[in-house]
């Protein structure tokens, strides 16, 4: 239990430096070492990590306060989530800014976040009648294609609120990025669509209890919402605005980012058409679009009579690969890494090496088929 609140003092003390965080617990192991070495970090750390480091020699004065969350988080069903432990979303992970702690409320918010096919929906907060129907009609498609699909957003105002909406009536899981502790809903008339969630997805924060919901949280909380899905999806968005925030931070994360087109004159659609014509977002008009733009199919099985586990030359992970291959035609290194729940940088060396000993084809947008059943002799 000390990891947990060591962790948790780094992140109360070192607020919008997840980045940071993670260079400090990747140098010294855990967050039980940072505690131990609180007061001679600049000798140990990395020039890189000495911005933040002077603020973790207070630690002592903050744990009161992390215990009391861990108090609160048992007493009202809250999942405290940290980096490491498998319940953490494996997508989010990966990213260098991913934060140590995150807290789930609700009975599918940590199954939810590991699922195989996840989309963050993203828009204006001003969206048209028709940017909402674009949301219900959606969710609609999606759930008769892919029903395994969960739908990420951020419970604000607008699009959010119809993708989440038109998840729930749809039957897909969906879940909210907040910008404040879930001791608290914002904005309250969202408050019965988030209680809904809570039986069909879930509340996921990274902030503690009575932090309000401030500005600059929910640019933070857009590259959570970036980070967790395959895919970001802009509905509606004006030229300026956090949705195109967070698509830019999912495009650099490597995400895939698609846009729903809108007309010339639609001032709603602005950044839709922006991002379509420099080539940042696929153009998308149906669920079936963003499927086939993702290469997303259903499971099909393994033809009787390959057994790939028997071939000599693999060793374990690259059996463990070509066994998170087996059910489907190709997949993105993100698909591998959540399916085997492995970091990116052990994944990517074992893909490389197979990709030279021709077990697997490298295809475009970091997509990998297996290669190795033309080779087997069953």
């Amino acid at each position: 239990m000390s990891e947990l609140l060591y962790r948790m003092a780094m992140t109360r003390l070192m607020p919008m430096a997840s980045r940071e965080q993670r260079i400090i617990l990747n140098e010294l192991g855990c967050a039980t070492e940072v505690y131990a070495h609180r007061h001679e970090l600049h000798q140990l750390l990395s020039r890189s990590a000495w911005r933040v480091a002077d603020a973790l020699a207070d630690m002592d004065s903050v744990l009161g306060r992390c215990q009391a969350e861990i108090d609160y988080c048992r007493s009202h069903n809250i999942s405290i989530l940290t980096i490491g432990d498998d319940d953490y979303p494996a997508r989010l992970a990966q990213a260098d800014d991913a934060p140590l702690v995150l807290y789930a409320l609700g009975l599918g918010a940590r199954q939810v976040l590991n699922a195989p096919h996840v989309v963050s929906v993203v828009g204006t907060r001003r969206c048209t009648e028709a940017g909402r129907q674009l949301c219900t009609r959606f969710a609609a498609e999606l759930q008769q294609l892919l029903p395994d699909t969960v739908i990420i957003s951020g419970l604000a105002y607008g699009i959010d609120i119809a993708a989440h909406r038109g998840a729930l009536q749809a039957g897909l899981p969906t879940v909210a990025v907040l910008a404040h502790g879930l001791d608290q809903i914002y904005p309250r008339m969202h408050r019965d669509t988030a209680v809904q969630m809570l039986q069909q997805g879930g509340l996921l924060t990274e902030y503690m209890s009575q932090t309000t919901p401030d500005k600059v949280n929910f640019v933070q909380r857009n590259r959570i919402v970036a980070a967790l899905a395959d895919v970001v999806l802009v509905v509606e968005s004006a030229a300026k605005g956090g949705s195109l925030i967070t698509a830019n931070m999912a495009f650099d994360y490597g995400r895939d980012v698609c846009a729903f087109p809108g007309r010339v004159t639609d001032a709603a659609s602005a950044g839709c058409n922006m991002l379509i014509r420099s080539t940042r977002a696929a153009l998308v008009q149906s669920a079936a679009d963003l499927i086939e733009t993702m290469r997303w199919q259903p499971q099909t099985h393994t033809p009787d009579g390959i057994q790939t586990e028997l071939l000599p030359q693999l060793t374990d992970d690259q059996q463990a690969i070509i066994n998170a291959l087996r059910d489907t035609d190709e997949a993105t290194l993100t698909d591998i890494c959540t399916r085997l729940q492995w970091p990116v940088t052990r994944v990517m060396p074992l893909l490389f090496e197979m990709e030279m000993k021709g077990l697997l084809l490298a295809l475009p947008g970091n997509r990998y088929k297996s290669a190795a059943t033309p080779q087997l002799k069953v």
